[in-house]
């Protein structure tokens, strides 16, 4: 096979692994500067599946000449050839040898059977199709015919999942004979299919339920769920799997006559692909939004069916079926949990975009603390303003408590009776005077819905008087139009958020298109103060100063013209600086034949409802906006948001967001035209950006360069040129410049006469710790320079501190956090054998090795030689204050025959966590398994994505949650059922071995510095299957909190 020349390629991306020969030619061309290439050295784990093409392309070229020569009848010449190839590799991996070259005669195995309790051979009927390469099948009248194929497949499977989003029953008829005999025989069945709009027949699925060996299960949640895919896996015991993909739902339309395209895969040609399907299919399998079905189950088909078919039709709530909390709502109720237990803040705040659950999370936790108080009562008061929302939630709260008569109304014409459970609108709490009626402690809990309204002097009542166990705020904006803050009541503190990406992804939002458009007007000289541009001469620039007012208007235009479909269809919310900057936009754009409104706070509610029902129905396209958020306007219906306040506020950014971003039946996504400006220093566009992506730990500047790759689904986001190298030019002054950050400390001394602590500091800036804490700089250090603190002089503790302080951000232990603040203030020789560990585990963050080889006596020098430095301990205790407030999960108990300080869903370092568990040299280990045999103990050390790629085909579905309980992992691969190893995994009960599972997402996290794993407690082997490697499915001793489920589970979906 004879390489190309270089003058022969095209332009454009390349794969390509590079021979010598290639090499030496691309190398000539550089050299001659005749081309530019990008070119890298392979990934470990991502060459097992380069070379192997590589060689293959090279065998498949050989073998065809071969197969090509004239008079050849034979195969002889290609066996010939590939046991020579063979041969060779047995020279480096002697294990293969003679035995693995390929026989000479009747060289393809084809069926093979067992004739031990066989009277008679079995006759199976072989799929037309390859069992070893894929194949496309498009249903044209020179295709193999699916629906026979499929028939075929069943016929020699051993186990059968499918995957459908709805299955008729003309479908289900052409394989249902197929099915019924392969079920008889002994066959596994699995179907997953949903109730999504109404199309599956529930006779179908009945039918289905008869079949022995058969289960399914089924999603009622089409909101959350919205299941599209199509897959029908057949697993055969011979490990000669196939599985088809594509756009076949199981309906005769589909597999017999539809022009539809579906993708055979086999085992043997793509095996990752086989694996990622499997794995996604367990992860479907065990989550709870599918519910088992079974026949007895057919009325609440055939109602959830109905209900989506008639949606006029009433049907009554059901209040027998136990409803769960979403993953990013129990994430929720675990911050609420560390709040009250480990912070003692027992006064939350949860902000939430309007439609994203808030009333069930806190029925949810209300049920919790319910039964945490029972056999006690827990007295609720449920405050709202409006009829609706309690109507609304009364009825959510009946559901989750499986209580239809629970709890009592007290609004309008609505009196309660009893007092206990009271859901009650602040009128009628005026009304009634309830505080003089009640005792101060008398509710347990007090929940205020829409607490923005609460800083008004009609809730003066409910705080001053009442002293709830429990007071839970909940609200979808903070910013009010009166300036009046509610965060007093909740210690200045949010305790969880929703955030709009979590929300977006479960559709519970509307996905957004955001467009970074360049805005025309320098912002950069406009004077800035109290962290925001000032709006006198930012209202100059867009009304008073016609050349740039209508500029920059103009501008406005063109962007709503170019990134919009249909003007006709325009549904625009534009918030705006002042009163007189919103009517300046409005006279524009209907000078320009766009009908538009100003609405302000002064605006009366009569011609306010008016604006909002015109925008509803399209005879008004834009209304501009100032300081108006739920209480001013909310139209679920609108479909464009402009940005014309450069806001600083990441609160009032997302609250603005938030009003374009509510579900409507005619919306498929929000557009946003946020216009990027030459801006102050002091503008921050990454926490804007960073806000809009679902994860935290991402790197914007890499974000921005890649596309957003980590943009929720459904959700794009696109800068314009100029706009993007604005933002650039802005993030990378602000993060990497100590000038920049020494200039923002002056201004926070000069405004509160006082040094601000780190978190102050960090939270002024919106700036994460990890990208402040970069291995050349600490925070006492930066406050030296900036001149508002006392000078001290630089030491080896100090450059030591600086190097490996960033190891500290990950210690999310509430335990070893106060044992090491108790330290630093007073160091103390520890008596029991959890706080040595303890010390230990401190002295191997910040030096990374033994106390001896440290020229240290003790481990507690690893305390005193920063102690003794007043700076130094400061800058600890700071870094370690930062940590425990932003503690998210309460960790569970170790429960191990011996003593261990390690806590589940903790976070640890390899040397951390091999200390803990007695290994006196832990960074002697490279392995990512470590058995400690006077424990019994294995230590799995699992790293997901194991590519230094960010994302990896090769290596996802190796590890993997398949719920909260269950975890698949694989072995290494020289570990079978039959080893020594092998035989301590799969009889771990029984021997009383213990196994603790320590799990990362990948090697380095987005600053190159070592990710740190976290602890998900003890595991129990449930089940194995394979060989060199095994893989086994291990239950976990605790449930995978919510928050890290997204980590863990391969799919995405859980």
């Amino acid at each position: 096979m004879k390489e190309p020349e270089i003058s022969s390629l095209k332009d454009g991306l390349y794969e390509k692994i590079l021979s010598k020969e290639f090499q030496t030619k691309l190398q000539e061309a550089l050299d001659a500067k005749e081309i530019w290439t990008d070119q890298e050295a392979l990934d470990p784990q991502e060459a097992v599946h380069g070379l192997s093409v590589y060689l293959q392309h090279l065998f498949q070229s050989r073998l065809k000449e071969l197969a090509d020569e004239l008079n050849i009848e034979t195969a002889d010449k290609e066996i010939d050839f590939t046991n020579e190839c063979i041969r060779f590799l047995f020279r480096s991996a002697p294990q293969l040898g003679e035995k693995l070259t390929v026989a000479m005669h009747d060289s393809l195995l084809l069926s093979l059977q067992h004739q031990r309790n066989h009277i008679t051979k079995e006759k199976w009927l072989r799929p037309s199709t390859s069992l070893s390469r894929s194949f496309l099948f498009t249903n044209s009248r020179k295709d193999v015919n699916i629906a026979v194929e499929l028939t075929k497949e069943i016929g020699s499977s051993d186990h059968i999942d499918l995957l459908v989003s709805f299955i008729k029953f003309s479908g289900l008829t052409i394989l249902l004979p197929s099915l019924r005999r392969f079920t008889q025989r002994g066959g596994q069945l699995r179907v997953i299919t949903t109730t999504y709009m109404g199309a599956t027949d529930p006779k179908a699925v009945q039918e289905l339920a008869k079949l022995p060996n058969t289960q399914i299960r089924i999603s009622y949640d089409v909101k959350e769920t919205r299941l599209h895919a199509k897959a029908y896996m057949f697993y055969r015991n011979s490990g000669y799997s196939t599985a088809y993909v594509g756009s076949s739902n199981l309906s005769h339309a589909a597999i017999a006559d539809g022009l539809e395209w579906n993708m055979k895969i086999t085992a043997q040609d793509q095996p990752h692909i086989l694996e990622k399907m499997h794995a996604t299919f367990e992860t479907y399998w065990h989550s709870p939004n599918f519910v088992t079905f079974s026949t007895e189950q057919k009325e609440r088909l055939y109602s959830a069916i109905d209900s989506i078919r008639h949606p006029d039709s009433v049907t009554s709530l059901s209040y027998f079926f136990t409803i769960r909390p979403y993953p990013y709502q129990q994430a929720i109720l675990d911050q609420l949990q560390v709040e009250r237990e480990a912070k003692n803040c027992w006064q939350n705040l949860i902000v939430a975009a309007t439609g994203t659950g808030k009333t069930a999370i806190a029925a949810f936790d209300y049920q919790r603390f319910a039964t945490s108080r029972h056999p006690q009562s827990a007295k609720l008061l449920f405050l709202a303003h409006r009829k609706e929302i309690l109507q609304q939630s009364l009825s959510c709260f009946r559901q989750i408590l499986k209580d239809p008569s629970f709890g009592e109304l007290s609004v309008g014409e609505y009196h309660a009776v009893q007092a206990e459970h009271l859901f009650m609108s602040i009128q009628s709490f005026h009304k009634q005077q309830l505080w003089k009626r009640m005792t101060p402690d008398y509710y347990d809990m007090i929940i205020v819905d829409e607490t923005h309204h609460a800083a008004s002097i009609s809730y003066q009542e409910v705080f001053s008087y009442f002293h709830p166990k429990i007071l839970l705020g909940l609200t979808a904006t903070l910013e009010r139009m009166d300036g009046k803050s509610i965060l007093s009541y909740f210690n200045h503190h949010i305790s969880a958020e929703i955030r709009l990406p979590d929300a977006i992804e479960r559709r519970l939002l509307c996905p957004f298109h955001y467009f970074g458009t360049e805005d025309p007007i320098n912002l950069s000289q406009v004077k800035w103060q109290n962290g925001k541009y000032d709006i006198k001469e930012l209202e100059f620039k867009y009304t008073d100063n016609e050349a740039t007012a209508s500029k920059r208007a103009g501008a406005v235009l063109r962007a709503i013209d170019q990134y919009t479909a249909d003007i006709r269809d325009l549904k625009c919310i534009g918030f705006c600086v002042s009163k007189r900057h919103a009517e300046y936009m409005a006279n524009y754009m209907n000078s320009h034949g766009i009908r538009s409104q100003n609405l302000d706070s002064d605006t009366p509610d009569s011609v306010r409802q008016t604006a909002k029902s015109q925008l509803e129905s399209g005879e008004i396209k834009i209304l501009f906006v100032v300081d108006l958020f739920n209480e001013g306007v909310d139209i679920p219906s609108v479909n464009t948001v402009l940005f014309l306040r450069p806001t600083n506020s990441l609160t009032i950014f997302l609250q603005q967001l938030g009003r374009g971003l509510r579900l409507s039946p005619d919306k498929d996504c929000l557009t946003v035209l946020d216009f990027v400006a030459q801006a102050n220093r002091n503008y921050d566009f990454s926490s804007r950006l960073a806000s809009l992506l679902g994860r935290t730990e991402i790197n914007i500047e890499n974000e921005i360069k890649n596309g957003f790759p980590h943009v929720p689904k459904g959700c794009c986001i696109q800068l314009e040129e100029i706009a993007q190298k604005r933002i650039l030019e802005n993030i990378r002054g602000r993060l990497h410049k100590n000038e920049f950050y020494k200039e923002q400390l002056k201004n926070l001394y000069e405004a509160t006469h006082s040094i601000p602590t780190l978190s102050q500091f960090l939270k002024a800036l919106q700036l994460p710790a990890e990208t402040f804490f970069n291995k050349t700089r600490l925070y006492t250090r930066l406050c030296a320079e900036a001149g508002i603190r006392e000078d001290f002089a630089i030491t080896k503790e100090e450059e030591q501190l600086q190097k490996y302080c960033f190891r500290i951000l990950s210690i999310d232990s509430p335990q070893w956090i106060r044992f090491l603040q108790k330290e630093i203030d007073h160091p103390y020789e520890p008596t029991s054998q959890v706080e040595k560990q303890y010390l230990r585990m401190w002295q191997y963050t910040i030096y990374g090795k033994d106390y001896q080889h440290c020229g240290m006596k003790t481990p507690l020098e690893a305390i005193t030689r920063f102690s003794s430095h007043p700076a130094l301990s400061e800058e600890i205790q700071g870094i370690l204050a930062y940590v425990y407030d932003h503690i998210q999960i309460l960790p569970k108990p170790l429960h191990l025959p011996y003593p261990c300080a390690l806590e589940v869903h903790c976070r640890y370092t390899r040397d951390q966590l091999l200390d803990a568990l007695g290994y006196k040299n832990p960074s002697s280990i490279r392995e990512g398994v470590k058995y400690l045999p006077e424990k019994k103990t294995d230590i799995f050390l699992i790293t997901l994505n194991k590519s230094a790629k960010e994302f990896s085909d090769t290596t996802l579905y190796e590890d993997y949650s398949i719920n909260d309980h269950l975890f698949h992992w694989q072995s290494q691969n020289s570990t079978s059922p039959e080893s020594e190893t092998g035989q301590r995994y799969i009889h771990q009960n029984e021997a009383g071995n213990i196994v603790l599972l320590f799990v990362r997402e990948c090697k380095q996290d987005i600053h190159r510095n070592a990710m740190s794993y976290t602890f998900l407690g003890p595991a129990h082997y449930v089940t194995h299957t394979g060989s060199r490697p095994m893989t086994i499915i291990y239950k976990l001793a605790e449930p995978i909190p919510a928050q890290y489920l997204p980590t863990t589970d391969s799919s995405g979906v859980l």
